[in-house]
């Protein structure tokens, strides 16, 4: 998805119809509505296809175990499924269902045309069967020569006649499409593991079974009225069959895919059944398959028997759609396993989305209204602030790699930097004092610099929190269309005149969680902030959530490669001193430093600075006279609480 193609095709695999969806699901879902919609404001012609897989063993055992015909149950589950996601509202161009007419006339004419090429012949099979993964495995691959090596349960010895994809006739093919494309797997990590399964060998796979009726017949001139076409290949097709192939194929013009998002539980199917299939059919296969990996719940895998799956629709009931979208896409990189709690829902909600993004809109508003009547204009903005609009520029640059290379964290990362340059900007040049000085164009020019800081923030949000955008839309008087993503993100022009308007707080702050282990216990209380204008008022509680320690400082060390940087080992009363890596260089000696006293903010999460880890932060004032470290007055232990 590098080039910037005409057509983009995302799919998500369609979801198996053995239970309600969950987490999972939605984390799925949502990855791949936000390259959709990212796509379309980019101008590119989208087809999002999402939906059901319907057929096999496993569905018709739940609809008799249910009292219902397998396409009743089909039918109830496969509902629950199109019904949640229209209620997130996610913006799919089609949503397929494996019992539709003109997915199984696809199917048939997939299967006639592989079995006219000599890629499917008809033999017997006898092996180790799972129901539950509807997959046959060898012996060498069974658990302890009868458990299933995915989810452990034991197989069935199932012997019948089927008919055979002549797998073994592409391992080669499949190993040279993995060389000569170390991007057709994302993340790249994962091919290793693809080509090892490979290069062990691949055997024929069966793609039919007598043993029961629920799926897809063979072609009528095959005259084999008792087989059914395995699940794979009549899943696999799907994302074929929903342009038309077979049948109408007028939205053919979108394969082949770009990018395909798969739990990583069903990679192997998607980067080996799947472009074999395709090799065999003579078409051009996906771009990229991208795998991500699994939730867990308060760092326990999720299971019924726990009673700790984690119901989405819930969940958005309580914290709101955009925050849920933002907190699992920011949460985890994509193809990590990620942890879900309502503790840290929470606080990326009061912070990330309260804090940082609520609290710049509530300072735009506060400051046009004050001070200008809530009309601006950008024509100082270049003259006063063409440092920070190159800034912005060079982290917009970056940015659309990282979304098409599925580093979708990295990508919203990229965006708080965004944030973060304009909320400093405002305590930097501090329009109140300005205007208090008579300096109004200054003033005017710092406001619309970050009112135009917050409509790209909101173009590039668009695709995560499209709701909330709107609202930052309406307030900034702007249009979140193509022709506004055009002119603000890629050819970085500035928005003339802003008219502002007063809207409710975006993200009300969150308290209160009641239970962090029973979802239906979660009773989180909103709290109506007040409007922050330029003060930036904050409570209490927020400046409580910062812990200040004395520390003792044991070593400095220079960093050669930085004008700016010492590593400093310091004690802050723990077991172990800390590393702290301080842009202070210019304003000290080493010698000046080594056994004083520092104030440290130790509840720092760890960061990176020029690949070292630094584990907290000096606190230091600073004016036209210089730098100045904040120290306690009298010499005190280390890890002294300040407060």
């Amino acid at each position: 998805m590098k080039e910037k193609c005409k057509y983009i095709y995302v799919t998500t695999p369609i979801y198996y119809v053995n239970d309600i969806p969950h987490i999972g699901h939605a984390y799925t879902t949502i990855i791949a509505d936000m390259l959709a919609r990212y796509s379309k404001i980019r101008g590119q012609d989208v087809y999002f296809l999402t939906g059901t897989d319907e057929h096999g063993q496993k569905i018709e055992h739940s609809a008799i175990q249910n009292g219902k015909t397998p396409q009743e149950y089909a039918d109830i589950v496969s509902s629950k499924f199109k019904e949640l996601w229209d209620d997130f509202d996610i913006s799919y161009d089609r949503f397929i269902r494996t019992t539709d007419k003109e997915h199984k006339i696809g199917v048939q004419k997939a299967f006639e045309k592989m079995f006219e090429k000599g890629d499917i012949y008809k033999g017997n099979y006898e092996g180790n069967y799972c129901v539950g993964c509807e997959t046959f495995w060898t012996k060498t691959q069974l658990i302890d020569e009868e458990g299933c090596p995915d989810c452990k349960r034991p197989t069935n010895v199932v012997k019948e006649e089927s008919y055979f994809f002549r797998l073994s006739n592409y391992q080669d093919k499949l190993l040279k499409l993995f060389e000569n494309n170390p991007e057709f797997i994302l993340p790249k990590a994962k091919t290793k593991e693809i080509i090892n399964f490979v290069k062990a060998g691949l055997n024929d796979l069966s793609i039919t079974r007598t043993s029961f009726n629920w799926g897809v017949k063979l072609p009528q001139d095959m005259n084999e009225p008792e087989h059914v076409v395995y699940v794979w290949l009549d899943a696999l097709m799907n994302y074929i069959t929903a342009l038309g192939y077979g049948s109408d194929e007028k939205d053919m013009k979108f394969w082949p895919a770009n990018v395909q998002i798969v739990g990583k539980d069903i990679l192997r199917f998607h980067s080996i059944f799947w472009p074999a299939f395709l090799m065999s059919l003579d078409m051009p296969l996906p771009k990229h398959i991208a795998a991500h990996g699994w939730w867990t719940k308060d760092g326990s895998k999720m299971s019924k028997s726990k009673g700790n799956v984690v119901n989405p629709r819930e969940i958005v009931d309580l914290y709101g759609l955009d925050e849920f979208r933002y907190f699992i896409l920011r949460e985890v990189p994509f193809g990590q396993d990620g942890d879900f709690s309502t503790r840290a829902l929470t606080e990326r909600i009061n912070s990330d989305l309260g804090n940082d993004l609520g609290n710049l809109l509530n300072r735009i508003q506060g400051m046009s209204g004050k001070y200008f009547d809530f009309e601006l204009n950008s024509k100082y903005v270049e003259k006063y602030h063409q440092k920070e609009l190159d800034e912005v520029k060079n982290i917009i640059n970056g940015l659309e790699k990282d979304i098409f290379s599925m580093q979708i964290s990295r990508y919203l990362e990229g965006i708080w930097l965004i944030i973060t340059i304009a909320n400093k900007a405002i305590g930097d040049y501090e329009p109140w004092s300005l205007m208090k000085n008579g300096k109004r164009d200054e003033a005017m020019a710092i406001v619309s610099l970050v009112a135009n800081i917050m409509a790209k923030v909101a173009l590039l949000l668009e695709c995560v929190m499209p709701h909330k955008v709107e609202q930052i839309a309406l307030s900034l008087g702007i249009d979140i269309d193509n022709n506004q993503f055009e002119n603000s993100i890629t050819n970085h022009k500035l928005i003339d005149r802003f008219t502002i308007k007063k809207i409710d707080q975006l993200f009300p702050r969150i308290e209160d969680i009641k239970s962090e282990t029973k979802q239906d216990e979660i009773k989180p209380t909103i709290k109506k902030l007040t409007t922050i204008e330029e003060t930036n008022l904050i409570s209490i509680d927020s400046f409580f959530n910062s812990t200040i320690k004395v520390a003792t400082i044991v070593s400095v060390e220079d960093i050669k490669k930085s004008s700016k940087l010492y590593k400093i080992e310091v004690d802050i009363g723990e077991k172990n001193s800390r590393q702290i890596v301080a842009g202070i260089k210019e304003h000290y000696k080493i010698d000046e430093l080594i056994d004083t006293q520092v104030c440290v903010v130790s509840n720092l999460k760890p960061a990176k600075l020029m690949g070292l880890l630094s584990e907290g932060m000096l606190l230091a004032s600073k004016d036209e006279d210089g730098l100045s470290l904040i120290r306690p007055d009298k010499k005190k232990k280390p890890g002294t609480k300040i407060s």
